[in-house]
C-alpha cells in the first residue's frame, strides 16, 4: 500500500468518524409530584457540559421503547432529555388497554407530574435551566400544549397531533413559540381544530407553526402505528422541522 493510499483512507475513515452521530447516555431518575414519587428516563449528549432540556412526553401508550428512542435521538442532537411516566410504570401495545390508561390518568395529576418533571429538570447540573421545552405525541401533544398554558417558563413546545386547547384566556397564558405537526386525515384534531387553535394563537399575539401533512393520519410519525398510519415522508420532514425548531429556541 502506498503512502497516497494510506492518507487517503485515513481520511475517509476521519470523516466517516465525524459522520457518526453524537452518542446518549441514559438514566432511571425519580423526582417528587405532590406526595407521590414519578419516574422518567433522562437521557444526555454524551459530550457532556449544561445542555439545553427538553421534556418529553408519551402517547397513550405509555412510556415504550418508541418513546424511549425520540428522547434518545433528543440527545444525540445536544438535549438533555426527560421522557417522563404518567402512567406510573405501566404501558401497553394494546388499543382497549391504552385507552384504559389514558382515562384513568386524572389530568390534573398528569400536568402536576410534568411541572414537577420540570422542576427537575430545572435543578439538574448538567441542564441550561434557562432553555427547556417540551415534546409530546398524541395524548403527549396534548399535554405538551396545556402544560404551555400553565408554565410560562417553557422556552420551545413541539405537538405532534395533540387535540388543541380553545380557551382564549388559557392560549393568552402561552409564552413559548409553539410548533405544530398534524395529519390533514385526522379527526381528532380534525385540520379544522388546528387551524382555528392557529388562527386564535396569531389572533393572540403569539408564535405558532402549524403544518398539517396531506394524505397522513393520526400518530403519522410512530412507525409502530397499529393502523398502518406511518408516513414516512411526513415523519422525516416533522422531524427535521422538531430539530430545527429546538436548535432555534433552546439552543441560542
Amino acid at each position: 500500500m502506498t503512502t497516497t493510499t494510506m492518507r487517503a483512507r485515513g481520511l475517509a475513515l476521519a470523516v466517516a468518524l465525524l459522520a457518526v452521530p453524537a452518542g446518549a447516555a441514559e438514566q432511571n431518575v425519580s423526582f417528587k409530584s405532590g406526595s407521590d414519587t414519578v419516574s422518567g428516563v433522562l437521557f444526555t449528549p454524551d459530550k457532556g457540559g449544561r445542555a439545553p432540556g427538553v421534556l418529553v412526553i408519551h402517547e397513550w401508550w405509555g412510556l415504550d421503547g418508541w418513546i424511549k428512542d425520540q428522547a434518545r435521538a433528543l440527545a444525540r442532537e445536544g438535549y438533555a432529555a426527560l421522557a417522563v411516566d404518567l402512567y406510573r410504570g405501566k404501558a401497553t401495545s394494546n388499543q382497549e388497554e391504552a385507552h384504559q390508561l389514558m382515562m384513568g390518568t386524572p389530568p390534573d395529576r398528569a400536568l402536576r407530574d410534568l411541572k414537577a418533571a420540570y422542576a427537575f429538570l430545572q435543578g439538574r447540573s448538567e441542564v441550561r435551566k434557562d432553555r427547556i421545552g417540551v415534546i409530546g405525541w398524541c395524548m403527549g401533544g396534548r399535554y405538551a400544549l396545556e402544560l404551555a398554558t400553565q408554565e410560562p417558563g417553557l422556552d420551545a413546545v413541539v405537538a405532534y397531533y395533540g387535540a388543541p386547547p380553545t380557551d382564549a384566556a388559557a392560549i393568552a397564558r402561552v409564552q413559548a413559540p409553539v410548533l405544530g405537526n398534524f395529519g390533514a386525515e385526522d379527526k381528532g384534531p380534525s385540520p379544522e381544530q388546528v387551524r382555528a387553535f392557529e388562527k386564535a394563537m396569531k389572533d393572540a399575539g403569539k408564535t405558532v407553526d402549524v403544518k398539517i401533512y396531506e394524505g397522513a393520519g393520526h400518530a403519522f410519525a410512530n412507525v409502530n402505528n397499529p393502523w398502518k398510519g406511518y408516513r414516512e415522508a411526513a415523519a422525516k420532514d416533522a422531524w427535521s422541522r422538531t430539530v430545527a425548531f429546538f436548535a432555534r429556541h433552546l439552543k441560542k
